[in-house]
């Protein structure tokens, strides 16, 4: 009997901690749902990273469309010099889809203004960690041009100043509301420095009932990302 209340015991120290992980978690989630990061920042980013959605035959479902018209204002206030869109070609009955994600990010922002030059694409991601992953080779090889830039203006004579590592390597995340915190977990795995942005006309945030079980699903999938999945030097 002694060995059974032991046993009873441990497994509800087990269940409580297994609780209280899971409400922090659901906690911090909607927290991070609700701050836009892009309003404090002192200068502007790399990029802002638009993460992909579903597209229909070229054209942006209501999701992607409200993440991009985001993506569009926050680039117009100046918070950002290039734009990086994300996301792979998805699956429908008919089979793989002809274009990506980030392909039709690309035209929509075109057709809205955005010069070409600006945009950089990831186009073979399918989860968040995998575009992520790519769109921070992206970043990297943008600070990369900017340091040959700036090297060059200083052999001329000019104010080449170097920014510091958080500032080169600085871009704003925008996706809907219940995706912020792992966007950021998983940013930051990949030397981002994350500002997150949430989209603040997306159709799932107008469905309540739908809003709260993507934010359910996001409190079980952030203590996976930040405790189970390893950073790529692992």
């Amino acid at each position: 009997m002694r060995a059974l209340r032991i046993v009873a015991r441990l497994v509800g120290a087990v269940v409580a901690i297994v609780f209280a992980v899971w409400l922090g978690c659901f906690v911090a989630v909607l927290l991070a749902a609700r701050r836009d990061q892009a309003a404090t920042m002192e200068r502007p980013a790399v990029a802002i990273i638009v993460m992909g959605a579903a597209q229909y035959d070229g054209r942006p479902s209501p999701v992607l469309r409200a993440r991009l018209d985001h993506a569009l204002t926050l680039w117009r206030h100046g918070l950002a010099r290039r734009m990086i869109f994300t996301g792979g070609r998805g699956t429908s009955p008919g089979g793989i889809d002809w274009t990506s994600e980030a392909a039709v990010g690309r035209r929509y922002a075109v057709a809205h203004g955005v010069p070409d030059s600006a945009i950089l694409m990831e186009s073979e991601g399918r989860t968040t960690d995998q575009s992520l992953r790519a769109a921070a080779a992206l970043l990297r090889e943008i600070v990369r041009q900017d340091s040959v830039r700036r090297d060059s203006v200083r052999a001329a004579g000019g104010d080449g100043a170097a920014p510091t590592p958080a500032e080169r390597e600085a871009a704003i995340l925008v996706s809907d509301p219940f995706h912020m915190l792992r966007l950021s977990v998983v940013a930051r795995r990949y030397g981002i420095e994350p500002y997150t942005s949430p989209t603040p006309t997306s159709p799932i945030s107008s469905n309540q009932r739908l809003t709260w079980r993507y934010m359910l699903g996001e409190s079980l999938k952030v203590p996976f990302v930040f405790f189970v999945e390893k950073s790529p030097g692992d």
